[in-house]
C-alpha cells in the first residue's frame, strides 16, 4: 500500500454528509502511506468536520471558497485542480455527484471537478432510498461514461436507521481502491473476449425472438478488464448503451453473429461470456407474416449454436474460461452442471427470477471446481470490479 501512494498528490473533496467524518481518518491514512493532501471542503461538508481539524490532519491550507481573493489572484482554482495526481471525492453525496454529472461550477468543489483532466474517483455515501433512486443512478451512469470511477458503497444499518446500499465504504477500503488507481495494472499485455446484452433471431422482417438482458452487466466487466489493463474486445448484441472507455466493440445482432465474432476475435487470454444468447432461432420469413384468420403461423425453431460451449471446447481455447449462467430456480446446481458440460473455468449463476434484468443490481454465486462463493446482493459494478480483480489473481497465481 505505501509504495502505491508514496510521494502522491491528492486532492481531497470532502462533501456533506454524516459521513464526512470518515474522511478525517482517510486523510490521516493517506500522510502514513506518504501521500500529500489537499483538502477541499464544501460549505455542507463543514456542517460536519471543521475546516481546523482537516488541516491539523493534513498539514496543509483547507480551501473552501471560489472567491478566495488571494488563490484567485493567479487563478487558483483552476491550478488547484490540476496539482494532483488523483482527485477523491469522499463522502459524494447525490447534490455532489448530481451538479458534477451535470456539469454545474457554482462552487469550488463542482469547479474543481468540471476543471481537471485528472483522474476522479468518488466514494458515495447517501441514504439507501436516494442511493437507488432513478436519478442517482442516472447521475452515476453519466459520470462513469465521462471516465468518473464511482467506488459502490457498503450495504448496511445507516445513520438514519435504514438498511440497505449507501453506507461509506471503511477507510482501509477506499485506501485500496486509491492504491488501484496508481498501481500496476495486472491484466496488460491480456486480451480478454466479453460478450454482453441479448441476441435478437428474426422471424421475418419485422418480428424477432429476443429476450430481457439489457447488457449491463457485460458491458461493466467490459470496462473493469480494460481498467485492469486488458486488451478488450467486446461483442455487444441489440442493447443502448455507450462503449466502455479503452474497449474494441463488435455489435451483431443474432446468436450466430456473435458466434462469428467470438471465433474471429482468437486468440484470447480470457474470455468472459455474459451474453443472453438465444437457444433457439426460427425458419424466417422473408416477407412479413400476415393475419388471414386461419390462426398464427407455426414458427419452426432450430438450435442456435452454443456460443460458451464452443469457446470452451475451442482449438485455441482462452486459457480462462467464465461464463454467466442466468437460472430461475436452484442456479448453483444449474451453473455447476453447466460448467462441466460447457467446459468453463469458472461460472457466475446469477438467479433472474426477481427483475434482475435491465436492473443495476444482482445476486450472484461463482462456481469453480473448489465449489460455490456466494457473492451476495450487490450493485453489477461491484460484481465486475470483483470478478476482475479474481481473474487478475488466477493469471498472478498461474505460471
Amino acid at each position: 500500500m505505501p509504495a502505491a501512494v508514496l510521494g502522491k498528490t491528492i486532492l481531497l473533496i470532502v462533501g456533506g454528509g454524516i459521513a464526512a467524518f470518515k474522511a478525517l481518518e482517510l486523510v490521516r491514512e493517506l500522510r502514513r502511506a506518504g501521500a500529500r493532501v489537499l483538502p477541499v471542503l464544501t460549505e455542507n461538508g463543514a456542517r460536519f468536520v471543521t475546516p481546523l481539524s482537516l488541516a491539523a490532519l493534513a498539514g496543509e491550507t483547507v480551501r473552501t471558497s471560489l472567491w478566495d481573493l488571494e488563490d484567485e489572484a493567479s487563478m487558483g482554482h483552476i491550478q488547484l485542480s490540476r496539482a494532483a495526481d488523483l482527485i477523491v471525492v469522499c463522502p459524494a453525496t447525490a447534490d455532489l455527484m448530481a451538479r458534477a454529472a451535470a456539469g454545474q461550477a457554482g462552487d469550488l468543489a463542482s469547479t474543481l471537478l468540471l476543471a481537471t483532466d485528472t483522474p476522479v474517483l468518488m466514494v458515495p455515501a447517501m441514504n439507501v432510498r436516494m442511493w437507488l433512486h432513478p436519478a442517482t443512478q442516472r447521475n452515476i451512469e453519466r459520470l462513469r461514461g465521462d471516465g468518473v470511477r464511482i467506488m459502490p458503497p457498503d450495504d448496511g444499518e445507516m445513520a438514519c436507521g435504514e438498511h440497505g446500499p449507501g453506507r461509506l465504504p471503511q477507510v482501509p477500503a477506499i485506501m485500496a481502491a486509491i492504491a488501484d488507481q496508481f498501481g500496476d495494472r495486472p491484466l496488460a499485455g491480456r486480451h480478454a473476449l466479453v460478450t454482453a446484452g441479448p441476441t435478437h433471431e428474426p422471424i421475418d422482417p419485422v418480428r424477432f425472438i429476443g429476450n430481457r438482458s439489457s447488457g449491463k452487466q457485460g458491458f461493466t466487466i467490459a470496462a473493469a478488464l480494460a481498467a485492469a489493463g486488458a486488451r478488450v474486445t467486446l461483442v455487444a448484441g441489440p442493447v443502448a448503451l455507450p462503449t466502455p472507455a479503452g474497449v474494441g466493440r463488435v455489435d451483431v445482432e443474432t446468436a450466430r453473429q456473435m458466434q462469428a465474432a467470438c471465433a474471429a476475435a482468437l486468440p484470447a487470454d480470457i474470455a468472459v461470456m455474459v451474453a443472453a444468447v438465444a437457444d433457439w432461432r426460427a425458419e424466417a420469413a422473408d416477407t412479413k407474416l400476415k393475419k388471414d384468420g386461419s390462426g398464427p403461423p407455426p414458427l419452426i425453431l432450430i438450435e442456435n449454436p452454443d456460443i460458451l460451449a464452443g469457446i470452451g471446447h475451442h482449438q485455441r481455447r482462452p486459457a480462462l474460461v467464465v461464463g454467466f449462467a442466468a437460472e430461475t430456480g436452484d442456479a448453483v446446481a444449474h451453473a455447476t452442471a453447466k460448467r462441466v458440460r460447457k467446459g468453463a473455468d469458472w461460472i457466475v449463476a446469477n438467479d433472474v427470477s426477481g427483475g434482475v434484468f435491465g436492473s443495476d443490481h444482482t445476486h450472484v454465486q461463482l462456481i469453480t471446481a473448489a465449489g460455490a462463493e456466494d457473492w451476495g446482493a450487490t450493485p453489477k459494478q461491484a460484481v465486475a470490479e470483483r470478478l476482475a480483480r479474481r481473474i487478475a489473481a488466477h493469471f498472478s497465481e498461474t505460471p
